[in-house]
């Protein structure tokens, strides 16, 4: 199996992130591979880094990419820093083969 950034955990799937703001279009752009030999998911947002408007706009992107209810992912670390842990709350054993089979159509 490929690398994920997709991490099963008890209140549901954390998701590791690599959020560029101020992009010229919102979009997720695919893996990135981290230094610790992780990978984390590349998303754009055109919003600014501030009062939270940047992370508010990956919320609603990835939960239009993944069909969640935006009051479903939440920010557990990063919030204000470009590397974020989100946390898709809900049953992992779900929810991940659903995004892993989303994964397989990034570029």
């Amino acid at each position: 199996m490929a690398a994920s950034p997709f991490t099963p955990a008890a209140e549901g799937l954390r998701v590791a992130v690599k959020l560029t703001p101020k992009a010229s279009r919102d979009r997720v752009e695919g893996l990135q591979p981290e230094a610790d030999g992780s990978v984390a998911l590349k998303v754009s947002v055109t919003a600014v880094p501030e009062d939270g408007k940047a992370n508010a706009a990956l919320v609603k992107l990835l939960a239009k990419e993944w069909r969640v209810p935006k009051s479903a992912i939440a920010i557990l670390h990063g919030a204000t820093d470009r590397r974020k842990t989100l946390l898709i709350g809900g049953d992992a054993g779900q929810l991940r083969p659903r995004l892993e089979e989303w994964m397989e159509k990034l570029p």
